[in-house]
């Protein structure tokens, strides 16, 4: 057997482990671990709602009130205190937490199904279909979000289903601007062209070759938008048209909170505090992933 030769000077490039890259970056980026474990821990409580709950959270309790029909604070048998109308915090957190993730889950992920599609679309064909999808997303772009979503919930009605397309509505534009800028670039590249010289379809061009580029981006956003969606559900179940009375909502709950902020702070701080380590675990690891799947970052060259 020929034994292979060796050349000075040239070294063979280590195999790439994207796992054990990502555990690394993740052990040297503090705030990002700990993000992704504060999302870890509210994601099982939120699955494991029913069985962490002590309370039910849609229940009035005659204990949850005192003698003069105000709250009870924190301790006992209500771990949060309860809520003006006597039900517990604690519990009704936890149903939120559901709440918040499945409505930001669902409409970030159809907001990015639409973007990237309406994307790729005005990206790679251009001419007239460009014009088209620009002008209708400059035109949902030019709403205000929130004024959009109040407007549309209240033709609609208010449902966690009813939130979540409304969200979608609004949220599809800015992924797909950045889609279609990526696409209009990769278009143009050396393996495009061959492809399309080569008589290639152009359903495998976009989903074999161009698709595959997009993936780094769409997960960085679909992250981020997670966070944004959240906020706009909390923001709408604030002024209440968001998640119909009684189900639980983190902004239901601080618009409840505001009213009582001097006799019972509890039920302000308690949803206010989840929303914003939600908010911001998600940007951090979102942060986090930008870096991790950047090409051009230091520790990636």
């Amino acid at each position: 057997m020929t034994a292979p030769i060796e050349v000075p000077g040239l070294e063979t490039a280590p195999p790439r482990r994207p796992l054990r890259q990502a555990w690394r970056s993740l052990l040297r980026d503090i705030p990002a671990l700990i993000s992704i474990v504060a999302l870890i821990l509210l994601a099982l409580a939120a699955l494991l709602a029913p069985v962490l709950a002590p309370h039910d959270p849609l229940r009035t309790y005659a204990e949850g009130l005192t003698d003069q029909g105000a709250p009870v604070a924190p301790g006992g048998g209500f771990p949060l205190g309860t809520d003006p109308n006597g039900r517990d915090v604690l519990s009704r957190l936890l149903y939120g937490a559901r709440v918040s993730l499945t409505i930001g889950v669902f409409a970030n992920g159809l907001a990015t199904l639409v973007g990237v599609a309406v994307g790729i679309t005005a990206g790679y064909f251009g001419g007239r279909v460009d014009t088209v999808v620009s002008r209708i997303t400059d035109v949902v772009m030019s709403f205000p979000i929130l004024l959009f979503c109040v407007a549309l919930i209240t033709v609609t009605g208010p449902s966690q289903r009813n939130v979540v397309l409304v969200i979608a509505l609004i949220y599809w534009t800015y992924l797909a601007r950045i889609i279609r800028g990526m696409v209009l670039s990769l278009r143009e590249r050396e393996f495009v062209t061959a492809t399309r010289t080569l008589g290639v379809s152009t359903v495998r061009i976009l989903f074999r070759h161009i698709l595959p580029h997009l993936v780094p981006a769409i997960i960085v956003y679909a992250t981020l938008g997670v966070a944004s969606s959240i906020l706009i559900e909390s923001s709408l179940s604030f002024l209440g048209v968001g998640v119909p009375v009684p189900e639980a909502s983190w902004g239901q709950m601080i618009d409840d909170g505001r009213k009582y902020y001097e006799a019972a702070p509890w039920l302000l701080f308690a949803p206010g505090v989840c929303l914003i380590v939600t908010v911001l675990a998600f940007n951090l690891a979102g942060d986090w992933l930008r870096d991790l799947l950047d090409p051009t970052a230091p520790e990636r060259r």
